[in-house]
């Protein structure tokens, strides 16, 4: 009998896409592997998009990074294009083609539909993502909401940029919540994993139980399931 795909909650890699066989702990889909054997919107010709909005995370020098290019239809805010480019994984990879056909499909996304675009969407699009690979597919979302702030910009329409800002949790060290949410989506799913990578509670440990409640929160919310 084929091995079949099952996203468990009672299996021992909790989140992970895995399948029935004890020797296989998890694998890509079909449309992971499609997407990254055969990336739609890919950017061959940068100099073609000089023209284009253009939106960056992530530093090439410390690991994976993204580019995201898009051009806007002004009437109706429309996104009639992506391009983009990736220093990151197979996964980034996926899970930023994918996000270039779900922005352009059906006469594209509108700007405010695709800020609310989140990882889960896209993964959910992909048929999952191995737990441990979940944090590779947000470089996609947030280079295109910096690519949708440099659109407002060059229309000069300041007041529709968001600056993506970090609520402080932790007082004495400075921590905030993206922090945190960014150490679950590297895979820290306990609050010690968390104080191993962002120390919070540590220098303010009245805060802890708004940092248990938050790791709650971003573990349901990226990984669908309760990893722990």
């Amino acid at each position: 009998m084929k091995d079949q795909i099952e996203t468990s909650s009672v299996d021992a890699r909790k989140g992970d896409v895995v399948t029935r066989s004890k020797d296989r702990g998890w694998f890509y889909t079909d449309v992971v592997k499609d997407h990254f054997f055969h990336p739609r919107n890919f950017m061959d010709d940068e100099s073609e998009y000089v023209d284009a909005s253009m939106g960056m995370v992530g530093s090439p020098a410390c690991g994976d990074a993204m580019k995201v290019w898009i051009k806007v239809d002004p009437e109706t805010e429309r996104i009639i294009d992506m391009k983009w480019k990736t220093f990151g994984c197979g996964s980034a990879i996926a899970s930023t083609s994918i996000m270039s056909v779900m922005v352009t499909e059906d006469g594209g996304m509108t700007l405010d539909d695709a800020r609310n675009l989140t990882p889960q969407k896209i993964m959910e699009r992909l048929g999952g993502l191995p737990a441990r690979k979940v944090h590779c597919s947000v470089l996609g979302d947030k280079a295109l909401r910096s690519a949708i702030n440099d659109w407002y910009r060059r229309q000069k329409r300041h007041d529709k940029i968001q600056v993506e800002q970090g609520r402080l949790i932790d007082k004495i060290l400075r921590v905030t919540d993206l922090d945190i949410e960014e150490a679950v989506l590297d895979g820290a799913t306990t609050l010690e994993k968390v104080q191993e990578k962002t120390k919070v509670g540590t220098g303010d440990p009245s805060c802890i139980p708004e940092v248990e409640q938050l790791i709650r929160f971003y573990r349901e919310k990226f990984f669908g399931v309760d990893p722990v």
